[in-house]
This record gives structure tokens, C-alpha cells and sequence, in this order.
């Protein structure tokens, strides 16, 4: 009976050790996940087109994706490369993804009227001494007619390391093409799937002077890769892999969610079916005035207006005639 103690009195102290550990690995992995997330947060205020800020778990909301062509954190003077606009239901489990083309000409907010391709808002935004990332969103709501609640922005670096950590992605080349990836080299595309690094991913969303269809196809590659992103992303379920995720992006990344919201964005739409995921075709055609842009025409816009806000649980809207859509 004494033996019989002494062995149980033994196991339970293991046992408690190894607990022991097994919890402090655990806080430290957390604690380290949340000094890495909370390094690219940025506090902003809730959408002026919103009464109070909405809550993931329970109320329709927007997150916009932004690319910009920043080499490295330290670069001030920047403008989006990419647009991709994400409306997410959580009640009906649904979620829409609108590329945005960076050539659309739109009216740009707090600029005194001024008309420009919709990724030189960062630069009205710098040149009237307001925060870029601000009056990018002002501009996409202005246009679109719907709240932007949050976003997160990357820049080259950082989807270029995104990409390899994720173990690269499979895309469907439908047309050979050339282009030069960051530091020179240039990348081979050829009809077909073919698997794509960090570098090679960059150079595939970004070209779009080769391909006739211009920003379409550019968007429609967007689209391709993002998705493609954000069905990995939702697979992680290794606290461990995710904090070397974020450590990898690392001051490459800012966004305005709670950093603790991530693990809620990642189990929201890991339980979105994938039937149930829409990626929207934008309808634009190109126009040359001094420079080339893209228009959209005052239909199209209307019906993604009213796409986007269906699903955001919003009335519909009839934009005002006197409303130009350039």
C-alpha cells in the first residue's frame, strides 16, 4: 500500500510538472503572438457612415486589403497596387471580394473635387496633410456607397514573405507572359499551373501592361491569389506556425482590428462555405486622357453599390442623377 503511494504521489508530481510546462510554453507562445500582432495595429476611428462600430461575431462587415507598392516599411510616400474589398456576413456565413481596379477614375475625398485613379488617394491624403489610409477609405465609401469598418495593409516585402510562409500558391496561368520581380530578375509564366513563390506571386498580381484586358485580368489574378491566401491562412490552427506567420510579416503589416480579433476573422471564415464566397466581377473599360484610366459606367456602379450593401444588410441606394460616375 505504501508502494502504491509513494508511485501515485510520483505520477501526480510529473503530472504537474509537465503541466506546468506545457502551460508556460503555451503563455509564452501567446504572449510573444501578442507583442508581434500588437506592433502593426493602428487605432482608427469607426467609419463615418456608421453610427457605432460593428461587431465581427454579429453584424455584417467590411475589411479592406490594401497592397501597396512600398519596398519596406520605412518607405512614407506610397500608393496602392492592390484594392481588394471583403464583405463578410457572419449571420448568414458569407463573405464577397470586390478587386478594386487602381486605375478607376473616381472623385477623390478631401482633395477640393479633384477626379484621379482611385490609388492616388495616399497622395491627395499626404498633400493635404491627412492620413492616407483615411482618405483611401473615405474615397472607397464616397464611390461605392458603403461603410469600409476596417483594413489591413501590406506592402512588397511583406506578401512576399506572407506567400512563402503560406509554402507558396498554385495558380492557373492562362497567357505567357514576362515580368520583372523585385531586384531584377525576371519571371517566366507559361500557360498553365504552375506553383509560385513570394517573388514570383508579387510579379503575377502586378503585371497587367502586357495582358490586352489590362486591369480586368490584373484584378481577376488578384482575386485568384488572394483567395487562394486566405483559404491558407484559415488553416492554420498551430498557435506556433501562426505567431512565425506574423513574426515573418512583422512591421510589414498594419491594420485597425483588435490584434486578439485575428484568431475571430480566422474561425469566422473558416466556417464560410466555400460555395458561399463570392468573388465579384467588376465591369470596367479603359480611357485616355493625358493618361490612361479606367471607367466605370453609372449601371455597373449601381450594381455593385447594391451588391455590396445587400449582403452588409443596408437598403438599397439610386446614386443621384446629378452624380457623375466617370
Amino acid at each position: 500500500m505504501g508502494n502504491s503511494s509513494k508511485r501515485l504521489a510520483t505520477i501526480s508530481r510529473i503530472f504537474v510538472v509537465l503541466l506546468l510546462l506545457t502551460c508556460g510554453v503555451v503563455v509564452y507562445f501567446v504572449s510573444q503572438l501578442w507583442e508581434t500582432l500588437a506592433k502593426g495595429y493602428d487605432d482608427q476611428a469607426k467609419s463615418n457612415l456608421r453610427k457605432s462600430q460593428v461587431h465581427m461575431l454579429k453584424e455584417p462587415f467590411t475589411i479592406l486589403l490594401i497592397g501597396t507598392d512600398q519596398r519596406s516599411a520605412l518607405s512614407k510616400n506610397w500608393r496602392p497596387d492592390v484594392l481588394i474589398l471583403l464583405a463578410i456576413n457572419p449571420k448568414k456565413q458569407s463573405a464577397k471580394i470586390l478587386s478594386i481596379p487602381r486605375d478607376l477614375l473616381v472623385p477623390i475625398a478631401n482633395s477640393k473635387h479633384a477626379r484621379d485613379k482611385i490609388n492616388a488617394a495616399a497622395y491627395y491624403g499626404y498633400l493635404y496633410h491627412l492620413d492616407p489610409i483615411v482618405n483611401i477609405r473615405q474615397t472607397i465609401e464616397n464611390y461605392f456607397k458603403v461603410p469600409i469598418d476596417h483594413y489591413a495593409k501590406i506592402n512588397f516585402q511583406g506578401f512576399t514573405d506572407l506567400v512563402n510562409i503560406l509554402g507558396g500558391i498554385q495558380v492557373h496561368v492562362k497567357k505567357e507572359f514576362r515580368q520583372q520581380m523585385i531586384g531584377g530578375k525576371w519571371a517566366h509564366f507559361q500557360p498553365g499551373f504552375q506553383h509560385l513563390n513570394g517573388a514570383e506571386a508579387l510579379a503575377y498580381v502586378r503585371m497587367r501592361k502586357q495582358d490586352p484586358l489590362g486591369d480586368n485580368a490584373r484584378n481577376e489574378r488578384q482575386r485568384e491569389v488572394m483567395s487562394q491566401l486566405i483559404d491558407k491562412l484559415v488553416s492554420f490552427r498551430s498557435i506556433t506556425h501562426f505567431h512565425q506567420l506574423m513574426k515573418a510579416v512583422g512591421n510589414n503589416l498594419t491594420y485597425s482590428f483588435q490584434p486578439e480579433e485575428f484568431l475571430i476573422l480566422q474561425q469566422l471564415y473558416h466556417r464560410i462555405p466555400q460555395h458561399r464566397i463570392e468573388t465579384v466581377k467588376v465591369s470596367s473599360h479603359p480611357f485616355h486622357q493625358e493618361q490612361w484610366y479606367e471607367i466605370m459606367d453609372k449601371k455597373e456602379r449601381q450594381r455593385l453599390c447594391n451588391s455590396l450593401r445587400k449582403d452588409l444588410e443596408l437598403p438599397a441606394i439610386v446614386l443621384p442623377e446629378d452624380e457623375k460616375s466617370p
